[in-house]
């Protein structure tokens, strides 16, 4: 093949621009899908990509168009658009130039995030109550995501320069695709483990889709019941997972998680300067102040002359000596007056005094004493004879003693007719004794 054959790729690229824009089937195109990956440019330019269940293109709507946009465009949003596909030459990459963007709903991925979201805040998983506070100097690190890639190169040289003295523990974890969640969430469980002081969870930029693992439940769970502070570092700054809800604080970035987990070590080394300053002066008074006090003690006329303290409390022990005995000799003559007016009392004099009320006393006792089991013995005795009366009332002797008597049969009390027979044996009590006899004829 001769060398003049061979194209460069701009050339091929500028070909291939060619003939899609003179493609009269890609002039106007009109396509409905979802927007993702959505970022709008400071110069008023919208980037984006539109998507379906199974393809996507890039767009691109310059800000002469955008500003014509009365919405607010955001990823998830199902949109109606109409522009020209054309090549972008500097990548040879195909895309649509948008020039009419409407609205046509909400996209499904969207509507799942909406529902979670709200779902997991009216449970309280996003209170700040339940948000752990991050140490500032953490002695610890773990890291939960891709063992490549830039997010964990990112992390790791972040934390290297700000603070070389934390240790850090890698957990390699999925952080795209359907078995993304169940590693995310055994990795924190794992990570829980471990003495950590920090947990970072997340991973770098991407389309909603490929952030979609963060957006789970199962992960918004485990990050809540975490023991160890987490913070959330999924994507870019404009990206929101509900993990970042969930998590004790949220990162834009992984750098910018870094730089939240610690402490800046020329900061430290700052600080540390300034305490240690701020102590040395403060030590330094308080030398100077109790220099001040000693000088002052020093000085005083007790350290020059100390007999003086033994002057003073010699004085004020001949005080307290002396009020002392004055205390004792007022009590004294107190005490020696009752006894006085005690020996001259009359019953000191005449002590027979006290017996003989005592003696007055058992008398009247003695007295009502009597009196009380008189009483008591009559009521008794009176309550027995209405007893005896009433038992010989009812005894059945008394009744025999007026004529009448008792029928047995078999030793029991005869009392129906009807159980007699010819040739029965009866048994008759009366008041002097018992009578048998023999039925030889039976009348009713």
């Amino acid at each position: 093949m001769e060398k003049s054959n061979y194209i460069t790729v701009s050339a091929l690229n500028r070909y291939l621009k060619y003939k899609i824009d003179n493609d009269p089937n890609l002039g106007i195109v009109f396509l409905k899908g979802e927007i993702s990956n959505f970022k709008n440019h400071t110069r008023g330019h919208f980037y984006f990509t539109l998507k379906d269940e199974t393809s996507r293109i890039n767009a691109i709507m310059f800000q002469s168009n955008a500003s014509k946009v009365k919405f607010p465009v955001s990823d998830g949003m199902k949109v109606l658009v109409c522009g020209r596909v054309s090549v972008y030459e500097a990548t040879g990459a195909y895309q649509i130039y948008v020039e009419e963007l409407l609205e046509d709903g909400l996209g499904n991925l969207y509507l799942a995030y909406e529902k979670l979201k709200a779902k997991l805040e009216k449970e309280g998983l996003f209170l700040e109550s339940h948000k752990k506070k991050i140490p500032k100097i953490p002695k610890r690190i773990g890291i939960v995501t891709a063992p490549t890639g830039a997010a964990i190169k990112d992390i790791l040289s972040t934390i290297k320069r700000r603070f070389p003295l934390c240790e850090t523990i890698l957990f390699p974890s999925l952080v795209q695709g359907e078995l993304a969640k169940d590693d995310i969430v055994r990795n924190i469980k794992l990570a829980n483990t471990f003495p950590l002081d920090v947990l970072i969870v997340g991973r770098g930029g991407g389309s909603i889709e490929d952030l979609w693992p963060f957006n789970e439940e199962i992960v918004a769970r485990a990050i809540y019941d975490s023991k160890i502070p987490i913070i959330s570092a999924v994507g870019h700054e404009i990206d929101f997972t509900i993990a970042d809800f969930t998590a004790s604080c949220r990162a834009p970035t992984p750098t910018g998680a870094a730089e939240m987990a610690v402490p800046n070590k020329e900061d430290v080394l700052t600080y540390l300067n300034q305490v240690t300053i701020r102590l040395n002066k403060a030590l330094f008074h308080k030398i100077s102040v109790q220099k001040e006090k000693l000088n002052s003690l020093k000085n005083s006329q007790v350290f020059k002359n100390p007999k003086r303290i033994y002057e003073i409390k010699e004085q004020t022990f001949d005080l307290l000596y002396e009020k002392l005995l004055t205390v004792m000799k007022h009590y004294l003559n107190n005490k020696i007056a009752e006894l006085e007016i005690l020996k001259s009392s009359f019953i000191f004099k005449n002590p027979t005094i006290l017996f003989i009320d005592k003696v007055y006393l058992y008398n009247d006792l003695l007295k009502n004493l009597n009196t009380n089991l008189d009483k008591l013995l009559k009521n008794k005795e009176n309550t027995f004879t209405n007893l005896l009366t009433k038992v010989e009332i009812l005894n059945p002797i008394t009744t025999l003693k007026r004529g009448y008597s008792i029928t047995y049969i078999n030793d029991k009390v005869l009392t129906d007719l009807s159980k007699l027979k010819k040739g029965d044996l009866l048994k008759t009590r009366i008041n002097s004794g018992y009578i048998e006899s023999e039925i030889t004829n039976f009348y009713e």
